[in-house]
């Protein structure tokens, strides 16, 4: 990654150098925008804004962290959909399922950038040697970060070979991968059963403590995928949906 982000460098001429000083409403009101927290119906957030200044409502029953996503998603419009009046649904804010020339995608990108920026995420990533659901939980809690977030922020930032994939009970909702790991590993469009994520989804199987060892072939079919090893490890969504993190093996990769 190169250079930073719009939102980071908001961050940076702010002087926020620690994840706890990310304070969302004190950003907006220096952008121009004030938030205020009320119950909505039919979506999550909006903005109503002129040229110079404007009002982010957020719905005031969505959890902590939602609400922090809203606004930085709301900003993001700020920034670069001024003088729009927008209407953000609970489908609109924090969904990887969106086109990358989406406007709501390029408003949870600023909303990423925002409250899980680079410059402060990629050193603690560089100390750590792989991926697990621990160490994204602790990742979220330090930057007040969802786990859905959390996790496609950092495959994002391209450290780990990792797929992320989220699954319903028909088929697959959406997969992102790091740009280290080759396109043939492309995730099958329904759970095979033997799979952790499977039994946690269909049979209300545990979630694991730790990612486990499983053949390729459960979630990959390009050719000779069963002569590899991923390490998978799943936990439920809302909604009837589970979220897998697979680990790619080195000798996968090149």
């Amino acid at each position: 990654m190169t250079g930073n982000t719009p939102a980071e460098r908001i961050l940076i001429g702010l002087g926020i150098e620690d994840p706890e000083d990310i304070d969302l409403e004190a950003i907006a009101w220096s952008e121009g925008a004030l938030v205020e927290y009320r119950p909505l119906l039919g979506c999550d957030a909006r903005i109503i804004g002129s040229t110079r200044k404007a009002v982010i409502a957020v719905n005031s029953r969505s959890s902590p962290e939602r609400r922090r996503f809203s606004i930085g998603h709301e900003l993001g419009h700020w920034h670069h959909h001024r003088g729009r009046i927008l209407l953000c649904s609970k489908e609109d804010v924090e969904n990887p399922r969106t086109d990358a020339l989406d406007p709501e995608r390029r408003a949870d990108e600023f909303a990423s950038d925002l409250i899980l920026p680079g410059y402060l995420l990629h050193p603690r990533l560089k100390k750590i040697k792989r991926i697990t659901l621990a160490v994204v939980r602790e990742l979220g809690h330090e930057f007040a970060a969802s786990l859905t977030a959390t996790i496609f922020k950092i495959v994002q930032s391209d450290h780990f070979p990792l797929v992320v994939a989220c699954y319903g009970k028909q088929r697959r909702r959406w997969f992102t991968r790091a740009a280290m790991v080759p396109g043939w590993w492309y995730p099958v469009e329904q759970l095979n059963r033997a799979t952790f994520a499977a039994d946690m989804l269909f049979n209300g199987g545990a979630e694991q403590n730790w990612p486990r060892k499983m053949g390729a072939d459960a979630w990959f079919n390009f050719r000779n995928c069963d002569r590899f090893e991923i390490q998978e490890q799943s936990f439920l969504l809302p909604g009837e949906e589970v979220l897998s993190i697979l680990t790619i093996p080195e000798d996968g990769l090149g």
